[in-house]
């Protein structure tokens, strides 16, 4: 009876590293593109802004002048890619940003 028992626990096991086990491609954050970013333009407002590029997914409670717009994108478990776009502000107004994009931000 051990031994059987032992046996199903090895099998439930050793099935959650099995090859073949179906990974699926995990995304979060803002998708942000190129298109977004030339719409942007010196002097616009903060709601402006969100209405182009959407709700910033991190803000500084301290720093008010910088928006982060963040995204991240794993294709079946391998390594994590990652997007920033740093947006400034001078008081209330757009002043410029700046990017790390990837090469592609696949949406679906």
């Amino acid at each position: 009876m051990q031994k059987l028992t032992a046996l199903i626990l090895t099998l439930v096991l050793s099935g959650c590293v099995f090859p073949g086990v179906y990974k699926i491609n995990v995304q979060q954050g803002n998708i942000v593109t190129d298109e977004e970013l030339s719409q942007l333009s010196e002097g616009m407002s903060r709601s402006q802004v969100h209405a182009v590029m959407g709700t910033p997914l991190m803000l500084n409670p301290v720093d008010l002048s910088r928006e982060y717009y963040v995204y991240t994108l794993q294709r079946e478990g391998g390594d994590i890619k990652e997007q920033r776009i740093i947006v400034y502000y001078e008081g209330d107004q757009y002043a410029h940003y700046e990017a790390q994009l990837l090469e592609e931000t696949p949406a679906y």
